[in-house]
């Protein structure tokens, strides 16, 4: 990935994306202020538990209707999300059959946002940590379907093993775009699943680039190399991420912050800085 917005099958994929989770009654608020700081990735998903997916349609709403961007300068993906990770809100009947509850909950993430497209569609993790089970393919046979009829442009899949991603793209007739993960630096910022995703033509998408890794931002060296460039540390992980490939995800409720993550996209890290850093969490 670059820090520059990138079009794949006619999509423009910007290189920072905007997440909207645990935002609640700030929702709508805080998507129309990263709009307007300059993002124009925007991830959700009708998940109420954790999103408020129709507060964010509102903010998007909004935002055209005043003129700040139009529907094509936006990249909007959004998610389905089994039982499990749901409250008693759900967007589907939880007695219809998987495939059932994955239009239910697309048809509902369209009115939601307002849109008759969504540019990423993802599985919001498979139903176990242990490999794909039947009820995993039965979502993703329906996002496939849903991907054929042009009301989703590409297809993902979130935090999801290495082992589950391969066995995915083995078999899947239309295969993931995206893999969103938690960004772990121990695990080498999901380094195994990175390197599969970067040889076999996926983007790879990282979330808690900051609140997984605090010890990192902590980190002397980190600091050393932050305080080289006048930055902040966590504007220095944000360009390491764009460095190795990542499309940072940020949700900070800070304006400030929010313009300072995306002038990370500014810096320009030496390699054996990134290669530094990349090290870091597995000392």
């Amino acid at each position: 990935m670059t820090d520059k917005s990138v079009a794949i099958d006619g999509v423009q994929i910007p290189p920072f994306i905007y997440g909207t989770a645990w935002k609640e009654e700030r929702t709508q608020q805080l998507t129309e202020l990263a709009l307007r700081a300059g993002f124009r990735g925007i991830d959700t998903a009708n998940q109420r538990k954790h999103y408020h997916e129709q507060a964010v349609g509102q903010a998007i709403s909004a935002a055209i209707e005043a003129g700040l961007v139009s529907r094509g300068d936006l990249f909007l993906q959004s998610k389905f999300t089994f039982r499990r990770g749901q409250d008693d809100r759900l967007p589907y009947d939880p007695a219809s059959p998987i495939a059932k509850q994955v239009e239910q909950s697309f048809a509902s993430s369209l009115e939601h946002l307002g849109v008759e497209r969504i540019d990423s569609y993802v599985l919001h993790g498979p139903s176990s940590s242990d490999g794909l089970a039947p009820d995993d393919w039965a979502a993703w046979r329906a996002m496939e379907a849903i991907h054929d009829s042009n009301r989703a442009s590409m297809l993902g899949v979130s935090n999801v093993s290495l082992d589950q991603l391969k066995s995915l793209c083995a078999e899947a007739r239309v295969r993931p775009r995206f893999v969103q993960n938690r960004c772990y630096a121990v695990r080498g910022w999901d380094r195994r699943v990175r390197e599969f995703c970067a040889k076999n033509d996926l983007l790879y998408q990282g979330f808690s680039l900051l609140t997984a890794n605090r010890g990192v931002l902590a980190d002397a060296e980190l600091g050393r190399i932050a305080k080289q460039y006048n930055r902040t540390p966590a504007q220095i992980v944000f360009r390491f991420a764009l460095d190795v490939g990542i499309i940072p995800l940020t949700g900070t409720s800070n304006a400030d912050h929010m313009r300072a993550d995306l002038e990370a996209s500014t810096i320009c890290l030496k390699p054996d800085e990134v290669a530094r850093i990349e090290r870091l969490g597995e000392r």
